[in-house]
This record gives structure tokens, C-alpha cells and sequence, in this order.
């Protein structure tokens, strides 16, 4: 029966079918098992579907390119094959060519640390040829370098730290503006940063990358005017010297010379709910002497014992009695 039906079907055929070898039939019957060599000297192949074959060194096929593996041994990670056709790219091209197709590859790769670009002609898992491509667009390079931005981290700088830290502070008060955390940071790449990163393909371009402007348009204008009003990023003292104010610690700071306070009653504070800042009162040569969150309330307790203290280790500069009433300044008495 079996030799009628063919008899039959190839008497429907238009012509002669063309003879096929051994590694075309194998090809035909496992188009998943087709192996390409590895790079190295060992006899290791990439099978078409995406598994890993071995071959023997003294197996005859050790140094074939292309093989189809007929039997092998079912190692998940690394199949030793046991039976294997040779097979040449022709023949490959010959049973397969329809589905050979060339594919434009643009990804982070972690051992390079840099996005790399290939152009690739491919059958299944398969790079048959593989060539550089020199001009892959801006948006496809900036997709892939976002990999390694979420394998690197985002580049911090200590004024992108700062920024965030204010709009987080505001956030924890209840104010209504995008997460700045870092799990939603990393979690909206693609809207607030992938428009940003034309340019940057590698990790040490990532290094000099400026975050302040990705982060300061994830703000529109009325937003980022809040944020200013609310949590600005210095403390101007009565002198018109502005203070930076770290909100990276448990509270915001701020640290200066211990006159340039004289005559400030108020304490200063940040956000909408009027959080104090922590202020770390310093000596004329820079050494803390206090910390404080209530100004008013070290004026009129624990001054008198730090006056007492400094006036006979700075006596060139100002110690009155009544701090509240005295001008701020910075200068020093001079020498008679």
C-alpha cells in the first residue's frame, strides 16, 4: 500500500523530485535539531530550537559546521548526540530557505557592558551570518540601554539625590506628585527616561549622564514651583548666604556658623506641615557645638552654657547675652 500511495503521489508531481541527501532528509524530519559549531575547540553545537549539543572529539562530524543531531542522549542543559548527518549551508538553504531570514538585533550585553547591533541571517535559534550594524536608530539603541540601565542602576548625582530627596519629603507630607522612590523610578523607565538617554550606549556613558533633566520634567511647571516653595533646596540665612539643605538624613539639615543665627526668633522650617529643620550649630572654626531643632528654645537655654564655653576659646568674636537682639555676622572684633 505504502509503495502504490507513493507510485501514486509522485505520478502527481510536475517532474522528477530532486534526489536529497541523508543530512536534507534529517534536516526535513528535525527542523529543531539542525546544530551549528560553537566557537572553541571542542565540538559544541547550538541545536535550532535553542538547546546545546556535544559531539565527541573523535566522532568524523567533530569538525562539521552544520549537523542534524538523529539521537540524543536527553541532557536538558547539554545533549550529547549520539547519532548526527552532516549538512551543508546549501542544503540547509535548499529544505529551509523559507523560513532563513535576516533580523536586526540591538540589546544590552552584560559582558561588554555596552549595547551592542547586529544584523543576523537566522534559522530558528541559528546566526548563519553575522554582521555589524553600524546605524541602528536612536530609539531602538535607547530600548535596549535601558537593560542596562535596570542591570546597572541609575547614575545619582548629588544634586539629582537632593532633588529627589525634596519631592519624596513632600510625598511623605501628602503632597500629590509622581513616585521618586526607587522601585518607581525603575518601575517607569520607558515614560520618564528612555526620551532622555539618546546617546548613551555604555555603562561608562551611563556614568556621566546627567539624571536632573529626566527627573525635573517628570514635574510640570506648577508642580515644580511647589516643590521649590515647599522644600527649597537652600536655606538663606539673614547674611543672604544660601545654606544647602540635606534631605537625605533622618531630617532635613542644615549646618552654619552659630552667629550668622543672631537675631532669628523663628526656627526654620520645610514642607507644607512645617517640619524643622535640624540645625547644626557651628563654632567660628567650623567645629559643631550644637544641634538644634528649636532655635528659639536654645537661645533661651542652652546658649548661655555654649557662650560661656566659646567666649574664652573665640574671644575675637561676638558672645552677647541676648542672642535674639544681636546682628548676624560673620566678621571677627579687630586686633588692638
Amino acid at each position: 500500500r505504502i509503495r502504490a500511495e507513493a507510485k501514486r503521489l509522485s505520478g502527481r508531481a510536475p517532474g522528477a523530485p530532486r534526489p536529497m541527501s541523508p543530512g536534507e532528509m534529517a534536516a526535513l524530519a528535525y527542523p529543531d535539531r539542525v546544530g551549528l559549531r560553537r566557537r572553541g575547540a571542542a565540538p559544541r553545537f547550538v541545536l535550532s530550537g535553542g538547546k546545546g549539543a556535544v559531539l565527541d572529539e573523535a566522532d568524523p562530524l567533530a569538525g562539521q559546521r552544520l549537523i542534524v543531531a538523529l539521537d540524543l542522549d536527553g541532557d536538558a542543559r547539554e545533549a550529547k548526540v549520539r547519532l548526527a548527518a552532516p549538512l551543508s549551508e546549501a542544503e540547509l538553504r535548499a529544505v529551509h530557505g523559507a523560513a532563513i531570514a535576516w533580523s536586526d538585533i540591538c540589546e544590552w550585553s552584560r559582558r561588554e557592558s555596552r549595547v551592542t547591533a547586529r544584523r543576523q541571517e537566522r534559522f530558528g535559534a541559528l546566526a548563519l551570518d553575522d554582521r555589524s550594524w553600524p546605524d541602528p536608530p536612536p530609539e531602538t539603541v535607547a530600548r535596549a540601554m535601558l537593560e542596562g540601565v535596570r542591570a546597572l542602576g541609575l547614575p545619582w548625582s548629588d544634586a539629582a539625590r537632593r532633588f529627589r530627596a525634596r519631592v519624596e519629603l513632600l510625598r511623605a507630607e501628602g503632597a500629590e506628585l509622581p513616585d521618586f522612590s526607587d522601585a518607581g523610578l525603575m518601575a517607569g523607565l520607558e515614560d520618564w527616561l528612555l526620551p532622555h538617554l539618546g546617546g548613551v550606549r555604555s555603562a561608562e556613558e551611563l556614568k556621566r549622564f546627567d539624571l536632573m533633566p529626566a527627573l525635573t520634567a517628570r514635574l510640570d511647571w506648577e508642580a515644580r514651583q511647589s516643590v521649590d516653595r515647599l522644600a527649597p533646596p537652600a536655606f538663606e540665612t539673614p547674611l543672604g548666604r544660601k545654606i544647602p539643605i540635606d534631605y537625605g538624613a533622618e531630617a532635613p539639615g542644615i549646618e552654619l556658623r552659630l552667629q550668622e543665627l543672631f537675631g532669628v526668633t523663628e526656627h526654620p522650617t520645610v514642607g507644607p506641615n512645617r517640619l524643622p529643620l535640624r540645625i547644626t550649630l557651628l563654632s567660628p572654626a567650623g567645629r559643631p557645638v550644637q544641634v538644634t531643632m528649636d532655635l528659639p528654645g536654645f537661645w533661651a537655654t542652652s546658649y548661655a552654657d555654649v557662650r560661656k564655653d566659646m567666649r574664652g576659646r573665640y574671644p575675637r568674636h561676638p558672645w552677647p547675652e541676648d542672642p535674639t537682639a544681636a546682628a548676624p555676622t560673620l566678621r571677627a572684633k579687630r586686633r588692638s
